[in-house]
């Protein structure tokens, strides 16, 4: 009998110390995922009833845009260096714009009318 007891012991001690591990493996990728953040990202007008949209940012650096329908699907890829990126080709609806610049990145909800 206490054989069974020192078992279950090793057991709740086991399980104590993996929630430990997944706590802070958790706690790393917030840390992580909050370094990358793009500063000062601006994505105007949204909702869109025009031909183009203006992303801005903080470092104002090269950056690399995609847009997503609610899909998922790609419906558009660019690299723009300047502010303006040209939506005309994309039809009114509700879409996931992702943005990258240099190692950060930002994904935001986009609506075009």
């Amino acid at each position: 009998m206490k054989k069974n007891y020192i078992y279950i012991i090793l057991f709740v001690c086991f399980i104590f110390s993996m929630n430990a591990q997944a706590q802070e493996s958790k706690a790393s990728t917030v840390n992580k995922a909050q370094e990358n953040i793009i500063e000062g990202l601006s994505i105007y007008p949204n909702p869109v009833s025009g031909d183009r949209i203006f992303i801005s940012s903080k470092n104002n650096l090269e950056k690399e845009v995609e847009i997503f329908d609610v899909l998922g699907k790609r419906v558009l890829q660019s690299t723009i260096s300047n502010k303006e990126l040209f939506i005309g080709s994309i039809p009114a609806g509700v879409y996931i714009i992702k943005i990258k610049e240099g190692e950060a990145a930002a994904t935001r909800k986009l609506i075009v009318r």
